[in-house]
């Protein structure tokens, strides 16, 4: 038995899966996007933590044997979006999201700082990236910036919490602006124009390495067995591996809170000019030699941030 965890924008998904991939339950819980002024989109950790309790309750419920059974954890979720961390681990600031457009100006700036940016990172600097994110944070709350020591991804915090152990995978970080996309590898120089380090990012692992584990505490609440790993990857490089889209020529269409067009390669395609997104693929779908597929999208419409070809 396995336990898929989806963090959505709209809401978190949990599935029950047998060992041949049936799937024996499921369960969701709403999530709310906030914003507070014109451009912002936000939610808060708290409310992401309290939706996955409300989801495993419910199947613990109507299938406690089945959830006592599971011997692992997938863990997917929306890209980009910034969580940004205090010492004690603490959540210093609303998580700005993928659909948020305020750091327009900093993609600018970020862009200027590093002429090739696109082709280390295979992506243009757009509004609702990880880097103009923690850019704006830098420009507007400050104090904040000063005291952040960790930042993570959407569905590494939510491995952080039950784990408190810090990991990111390349696929989900290819949307940060700070990987070396070709090279699965993060970028000092990236991180360096966004003043930030290495030392402040979560290890990055394959997405199918068994990088986080349940701790006791979190475990008995939630009917599942300790030790349990935690792995996984950004949603879309995770839906491909789920669905078999492995190998080069394989894609899928997606259409969800965002629509988007995924193709495989089994090699980094970088093509910026025509805001076509070059992300590394899910850990599960390594190529020949360790070389990644590259999984592209077409990034989304729905809040008109799509850069004229």
């Amino acid at each position: 038995m396995y336990l898929g965890i989806d963090l959505g924008t709209s809401a978190l998904k949990a599935v029950l899966l047998a060992d041949d991939g049936r799937i024996v339950a499921q369960q969701s819980a709403p999530l709310e996007v906030s914003r507070p002024h014109p451009q912002w989109s936000e939610q808060s950790p708290a409310d992401w933590w309290r939706a996955l309790t409300i989801a495993l309750a419910e199947l613990v419920r109507g299938h406690a044997g089945a959830m006592r059974a599971v011997r692992a954890i997938g863990l997917s979720g929306q890209m980009h979006g910034a969580v940004l961390l205090a010492a004690a681990g603490e959540v210093l600031h609303p998580a700005m999201l993928w659909n948020d457009g305020r750091s327009e100006p900093q993609c600018a700036e970020l862009t200027e700082r590093v002429p090739r940016l696109a082709q280390v990172a295979g992506n243009r600097a757009m509004p609702g990236f990880t880097a103009p994110e923690l850019l704006w944070v830098h420009d507007h709350p400050p104090q904040v910036f000063a005291k952040t020591v960790k930042v993570l991804l959407p569905k590494d915090w939510l491995r952080f919490k039950p784990s408190g152990e810090f990991f990111g995978d390349c696929s989900d970080a290819s949307g940060t602006l700070w990987l070396d996309v070709g090279a699965c590898d993060g970028s000092d120089e990236l991180l360096a124009a966004c003043g930030l380090t290495r030392a402040q990012m979560p290890a990055l692992v394959e997405g199918s390495a068994p990088p986080g584990r349940l701790n006791r505490n979190v475990a008995d609440g939630f009917g599942l067995n300790a030790g349990l790993v935690i792995a996984g990857g950004g949603d879309n490089a995770a839906s491909a591996a789920g669905m078999g889209a492995t190998a080069p020529g394989d894609g899928f269409v997606s259409l969800g809170t965002s629509g988007v067009v995924v193709p495989c390669s089994d090699r980094f395609l970088p093509r910026p000019g025509s805001a076509v997104l070059a992300f590394c693929h899910a850990g599960a779908a390594r190529g020949v030699d360790g070389a990644p597929f590259a999984v592209q999208g077409a990034p989304s419409v729905d809040e008109g941030q799509l850069p004229a070809s």
